[in-house]
This record gives structure tokens, sequence and C-alpha cells, in this order.
């Protein structure tokens, strides 16, 4: 079965757009139940930047219907990101170290388990509620092929295990035809979801190619957008680099590879991460009416 959503339905551009959600929906409530209208899956980004409280999380899964599916990614500290101290609750805080503020890079394996485990715990609510999907790992641009990193992915999915784990790439040397035969069935055989992610192509190892391909019993797409010029450029706001809308024409070409991942797996989830203004919900509930035409002949 194949599912749709976007990645943050709360990014301040979609928001202030006024482009998708109603005028009356004014709170985060109104907005995450206007959401569930539209799409039963959503993958929540803010949680790269902070470990939100219990509380919130409580939140969203009672503002959801009952086979509404949140994926979350992983809190930036867990995948080698510098993060600010200031993001991490006060009792952890003290032992990573660093002021609030200044970014640090916690490579502590003990801090990273106490960091994963509250990260953990405060996602209970969606766990108990069967609400949660994937963890997505999305890793940094420097972080390229080796056996090393290899091993490194390893140790990051005991950090979050039970709760299944996906993993992005963002450097394009895992992508190259000389090592992706090696590196998906790795993913394969500790079952690790493979994101198969869309981005604009430089011709170098700067960003991923996208290689459709399917490591587990769910397959999982990433649409980033393609705004060359601004992916790359320093300084300019994370917003408008993903300031991008696709045609008809280039989601018609998506829908070969993801009616094939959805034959060898048992879900397929089809998110939009070029959320600048309303362009992910546009572009998501375009691809809902193209793969209903097309199921419909």
């Amino acid at each position: 079965m194949i599912h749709v959503g976007i990645c943050s339905w709360a990014e301040k551009t979609l928001v202030a757009s006024g482009d998708f959600y109603p005028r009356e929906a004014r709170t985060a409530e109104a907005r995450l139940r206007y959401y569930g209208t539209c799409f039963d899956t959503v993958e929540v980004d803010s949680t790269y930047y902070a470990i939100p409280d219990l509380r919130t999380v409580w939140l969203w899964e009672s503002r959801t219907p009952q086979d509404f599916i949140f994926h979350v990614k992983v809190y930036g500290a867990l995948t080698g990101h510098a993060i600010d101290p200031g993001t991490l609750p006060a009792d952890i805080r003290a032992a990573a170290g660093g002021a609030p503020g200044r970014s640090v890079y916690i490579k502590d394996r003990e801090v990273l388990e106490m960091i994963a485990r509250r990260f953990k715990d405060v996602l209970a609510p969606l766990v108990r509620a069967r609400k949660i999907g994937l963890l997505v790992y999305q890793f940094p641009p420097w972080f390229a092929y080796s056996e090393r990193n290899m091993d490194y992915i390893l140790s990051c999915k005991k950090l979050v295990a039970p709760l299944p784990a996906a993993v992005e790439f963002r450097h394009g040397s895992w992508l190259s035809a000389a090592i992706t035969p090696s590196v998906l069935p790795f993913l394969q055989e500790h079952g690790l979801t493979y994101v198969t992610a869309d981005e604009p192509q430089y011709g170098t190892s700067a960003t991923v190619p996208f290689v459709p391909a399917v490591t587990t019993e769910t397959a999982y797409f990433r649409f980033h957008g393609r705004n060359a010029e601004n992916w790359l450029k320093k300084g300019v706001p994370t917003t408008l680099r993903y300031d991008y809308l696709y045609s008809d024409e280039e989601l018609e070409e998506f829908l070969p590879a993801i009616r094939e991942a959805d034959r060898q797996a048992k879900k397929t989830y089809a998110m939009f991460n070029n959320c600048h203004k309303s362009s992910a919900a546009v572009n998501a509930l375009r691809l809902k009416e193209l793969l209903k035409r097309e199921a419909a002949g």
C-alpha cells in the first residue's frame, strides 16, 4: 500500500503562506487535525533539532486518526551532527558539556546512549498507539562510504532498537556503481530501511543520485526538490534550499519506481521534503491524484 505525506506539517513558511491550511485552522491542534484529513502519514523533522517533551508527542498522537503514522527524524547528535547543548533536556545537558548556543559534537558513547534512551522514551505515546513508523537517520553530507562508517551505522541502529530505523545517505559515494551492490545487501541483512532520495544533481558526490531500492518490508522515498542553485550555497536559509515545486511530468517519472517498490514492500511511503511554503503539500496531493488515476487505468 502506498502512503503519501510531507516532512513537517508545521514548517513556518507553509503555515505563513495560507495556501494549504484553511483560514480557520489557526492553532497547532487545528492544523494537525486538518492535515490528518488530507494525509495518513507525516515525517516529523523538528526532532532533528531538539528532543520534544512527552506532552508534545502525546498531543500529536491524540490529534490524529487511529491509523495515522508518524515517521520521526532522529535527533542530530545521534547522526553525527553538531548540536546546540541547549536543545538537550537539562539533566543530559550537564553530561554532554558545552555551553548553550555553541555547537558541539557529542562522541561519548555513554552520553549518546542517554540521549537515545530519552529520545525513545518521549516517543512512547506513538509506540503505544501503534502510530510510530520509521526513525529516519539522515547522515551528514561528509559521511562518506567506508567500512568504519558501515560499523557506525550499525551502532546507530543499536541506539534506537527495537524501533525500526531508516538510513538516508547524503554523500554520493554510497550509491556509486561500484559500491551500491554491497551497501544495499548490507542494509537488508541488518534490517535497515533504505531511503530513496531525490535531490539536485551536480555530477559529483556532493549529492546522492536517485537510486530506487527496497531493503526491508517498508519502502521509503524522500523528495527534496531540485533547487540546484541554492542546495549547496552557504548562508542560504534552510527553507530556500527546498524552494522547488515538482512538475506533473517530474512526478509522473517517479510513478514506476514507486509502484515497483510497492510490489516488493508491504508498505510504501512517498514523503515530500520540498518544504518551502506549500510546495510539499501541493506535490503530495498531486501525487495522490496521479497514483489514483493510474490505478483506475
